[in-house]
């Protein structure tokens, strides 16, 4: 099963084209080999309902788990979040480098 456009899968990743601490967390995801949905916002924070709705925020990542009922934005939340949750003693975490995730998420 391909990951990241499983339609049943328990994860949804809010994200925006081109976001690098979206991207960030798309290659944990990956790394870890998590099936997950990917929903693209809108590219305008106002106009970014339905992730507002969902996390509260209008900023992107988020991450809805439904195996633990975690709702999450902020990428180096995430990125701890999913390490913690679903890693596997070993560090994926070269895979997501590249932003520190201190603010600035889009």
């Amino acid at each position: 099963m391909r990951k990241g456009s499983t339609a049943d899968a328990p994860i949804t990743f809010y994200r925006l084209q081109g976001c690098p601490y979206c991207e960030r967390v798309s290659r944990l995801l990956q790394a870890y080999d998590l099936e997950y949905r990917s929903r693209f916002v809108e590219p305008f924070h106002s106009k970014r309902n339905v992730v507002k709705r969902v996390a509260g925020v209008r900023t992107v990542p988020v991450v809805v788990d439904e195996n633990t009922g975690v709702t999450m934005a902020e990428s180096g939340n995430i990125v701890a979040y999913l390490e913690a949750e679903y890693g596997s003693g070993t560090d994926a975490t070269s895979t997501s480098n590249g932003n520190n995730g201190n603010g600035g998420d889009d």
